[in-house]
């Protein structure tokens, strides 16, 4: 049964997953209007877009060495506010040579609040006793799509205030929870095997770390060219732009409600083939898509596919490690932002080459690939170390 202090933790670590998607969201959403104000082509808006994963790598691998000293609520309490003020300043920043060193701050605080916030999540986990983390990363999704239905009611308005005015309500939020989170005694748990960590089997993980990959390219291109794709191939206005990512986030929320359930009844293996499809016939559509309307449709499928491969990818790498090192789903992991920085290069890279319908035959054929790896999805439980 848990104890009033597991719920407040639990309430405090829901709070942090809500401030991270509304902040990560209240910055993507807004890729085209930066793009137009500081007159990027995409060649140049694909180097800017890079910053970010690729600090927020730095800033992952940096939180566990603080995380393993310090815990991540106090790792939590410094970031999570440094990505609110970053996201504002980005909105601020008059030109590009201001704009890059505050996607870097950006970056390298979303790797840290990213790495912290899953610490909480596994330890409140941990303390119930029961899974929790599907609800805390449906928090993430509904704060998303907050974000990106804001920026589609505030259009007009400028740009400073569309970004700043979220951020108010995630410097607060990110204020209350910190409290209340989990504290380094609380995270702690005795290690079954520790030792020889490192000598966890590459081969079969390797599935999951491409599924992983192919996800987050596909996560990525949606994600930093929605709003690109949406105004300049099918001529959307300020108020229609945001709509493509809220469609991609809802279907994503959508889908991760029910999931745990759909995944008990079919198995993972089944549910990440026909996410698989699922994906794949989204990014057709966007290749395709004539209209407006359609062209939002098609980013909803998009997120139907997707969302249901990183909880799934986890979740086996969990089955591969039964000694509970964690080896397996941290390398796993790390595929997240590989594939996020590929995702960002390739897409961005043909779209300027050629252009951007062509650019999202990419995550096309890749989606397609995850069905392929769905196998993966049910490995036979082998040891942790060999």
């Amino acid at each position: 049964m848990p104890s009033a202090r597991d719920r407040q933790a639990r309430i405090a670590t829901y709070v942090v997953y809500a401030v991270q998607g509304l902040s990560f969201a209240s910055l993507l959403i807004q890729v085209a209007s930066l793009q137009a104000r500081h007159r990027l082509d995409e060649g140049s808006l694909t180097m800017l877009l890079l910053v970010v994963p690729v600090f927020a790598g730095v800033g992952s691998v940096a939180a566990g060495t603080f995380a393993a000293r310090f815990g991540s609520k106090l790792l939590l309490r410094i970031a999570q506010p440094v990505v609110a003020v970053a996201v504002v300043l980005a909105g601020l920043a008059p030109n590009v040579p201001l704009l890059l060193p505050v996607l870097l701050l950006f970056g390298v605080a979303v790797g840290a609040v990213d790495a912290g916030m899953n610490m909480q999540g596994v330890a409140v986990e941990r303390r119930y006793g029961v899974e929790v983390l599907n609800g805390f990363h449906c928090v993430w999704s509904v704060f998303s799509l907050a974000a990106a239905l804001w920026a589609s009611v505030a259009a007009g308005l400028p740009l400073q205030v569309v970004m700043a005015v979220p951020m108010v309500l995630a410097v607060a939020g990110s204020l209350y929870a910190g409290p209340g989170l989990c504290t380094r005694a609380e995270e702690k748990v005795e290690a079954a095997s520790t030792t020889a960590a490192g000598r966890f089997p590459w081969r079969p993980i390797i599935p999951l770390c491409l599924a992983m990959g192919f996800l987050y390219v596909g996560d990525a291109a949606v994600s930093n060219f929605n709003t690109v794709f949406m105004k300049d191939v099918l001529g959307a206005g300020p108020a229609v732009i945001p709509l493509a990512y809220a469609a991609y986030q809802a279907t994503t929320l959508a889908v991760r409600l029910g999931g745990d359930f759909a995944v008990r009844r079919y198995g993972p293996a089944v549910i990440v083939r026909i996410g698989g499809v699922i994906a794949t016939a989204g990014f057709l559509g966007v290749v395709l898509a004539p209209t407006q309307p359609l062209g939002i449709v098609a980013f909803g499928l998009t997120g139907v596919g997707l969302s249901v491969v990183a909880p799934q990818s986890f979740s086996a790498a969990g089955r591969l490690d039964p000694a509970g090192t964690g080896v397996a789903i941290a390398r796993v992991n790390l595929f997240n932002y590989v594939g996020f920085i590929v995702g960002a290069a390739l897409v961005g890279g043909i779209a300027d080459a050629a252009d951007m319908r062509v650019a999202f035959a990419a995550p096309l054929v890749l989606a397609a690939a995850i069905i392929a790896l769905a196998r993966g999805f049910e490995p036979q439980r082998t040891p942790a170390i060999t």
